[in-house]
């Protein structure tokens, strides 16, 4: 099995307004001539959880961290209007809180954290502030939201 120290989280970036199933996310990506969909795992607006690549394999989902990350994506995170909003469903929340919950207990000591808070720290202040995001992805706080199931101490002096 692959060393894992990342769990990381995205978003479609679609729209409420939109559909975006897991076929669909798996079909682009292959016709971007990948080999699979990037991502380990995938929720759907009902909830529902679909497995993505094997945790065996590494994912295609954030550039210089596939090798020791799982990617765990969510359908949408645009608003009606295109901004960026955080639109978990009620369902997709408790799925997602399950998954990461299991996940943080097979791979202890893996932070969970999102896509946006690997973007490059511009200002060398030894940390990835909002004006830095190359990405709003997963467009919430993923820090926040799960860091309780975050390894002891991490978070300490952030929050």
């Amino acid at each position: 099995m692959r060393t894992i120290t990342l769990i990381i989280l995205h978003c479609t970036a679609t729209r409420t307004t939109q559909r975006y199933t897991f076929h669909q996310c798996r079909a682009d990506h292959l016709a971007h001539g990948w080999k699979d969909i990037g991502y380990h795992y995938y929720i759907t607006r009902d909830g529902q959880v679909h497995d993505g690549r094997p945790l065996r394999q590494v994912g295609a989902h954030c550039k210089g961290h596939n090798r020791h990350s799982i990617g765990v994506c969510y359908e949408g995170g645009l608003d009606a209007a295109g901004h960026p909003c955080d639109t978990r469903t009620a369902a997709q929340r408790h799925t997602m809180r399950a998954l990461l919950e299991r996940l943080t207990a097979q791979f202890p000591g893996a932070i969970i954290m999102g896509h946006r808070d690997l973007s490059p720290d511009r200002d060398g202040n030894g940390r990835v502030d909002p004006d830095e995001w190359l990405k709003q992805c997963p467009c919430f706080d993923a820090l926040c939201d799960y860091a309780d199931l975050e390894p002891p101490g991490l978070l300490d002096d952030t929050i």
